[in-house]
């Protein structure tokens, strides 16, 4: 699988508009690029550190509870930041700003944790597309995805995207039809068949064995043509 730039992006439901945009902005230290509507009454936030964007959902309907899935940790390399400081977002979400550099952390980095660390691994290189960089950690570019073994953390299944906590990655790709098509063909759980949103981008998910969302997103502005 191919990609458009050298970064993941991370996704989160909320309802909590005032409170996350506060901390994204004064307790992580990140600018608002702008704000997309998607519908449904769901404003999402865009918050850039490198090419990597913190997607803030924040929708006006009460959502469900987010059950404690695997994406456990997001960790953000902030310019200026000189030690590591673990944070915690208004829903309870953990949040880590690191020194540019720490770990090898650039943009943004993820904490996985998997039912099997050598399933997961495979599935990310074979299906997605990923780099296995070392033993548990993958790349995408410049992003880094940390799997650490773990009990499953939905044993009944996935849970639906929209509901508090966080929910995806996103990974860029010249044409989502095509993407979505060869994750299917890979071994992929289809999460949501590719749809067009305006003339912003064309999207589709699929699930990974652990039960997170994984957004293939053909955007215009990255790809340099209409979708």
């Amino acid at each position: 699988m191919a990609f458009v730039k050298p970064f993941f992006d991370v996704g989160l439901f909320s309802n909590r508009a005032e409170q996350q945009q506060q901390f994204w902005t004064e307790q992580v230290g990140l600018s608002l690029d702008h704000t997309l509507k998607l519908g449904g009454g769901v404003l999402q936030h865009r918050y850039q550190t490198d090419a990597a964007v913190m997607k803030v959902n924040v929708a006006r309907d009460p959502l469900p509870p987010g059950s404690d899935g695997p994406l456990q940790q997001v960790l953000v390399a902030c310019s200026g930041c000189t030690s590591v400081e673990s944070l915690r977002d208004p829903d309870g979400n953990r949040i880590t700003r690191v020194p540019p550099g720490h770990r090898g952390i650039q943009g943004l980095a993820v904490e996985l944790q998997v039912a099997d660390v050598a399933a997961s691994s495979a599935y990310y290189q074979q299906v997605l597309g990923l780099t296995l960089q070392a033993p548990g950690v993958l790349t995408c570019g410049q992003g880094l995805v940390f799997l650490q073994q773990g009990q499953p953390a939905n044993p009944s299944g996935p849970t639906p995207l929209a509901a508090t906590g966080l929910r995806y990655l996103t990974l860029q790709v010249p044409d989502c039809d095509a993407a979505y098509a060869q994750a299917i063909a890979a071994g992929a759980t289809s999460g949501r068949a590719p749809v067009t949103l305006g003339s912003t981008a064309r999207i589709a998910f699929v699930i990974d064995p652990d039960g997170l969302w994984i957004e293939l997103s053909e955007r215009a502005s990255l790809t340099g043509k209409a979708v």
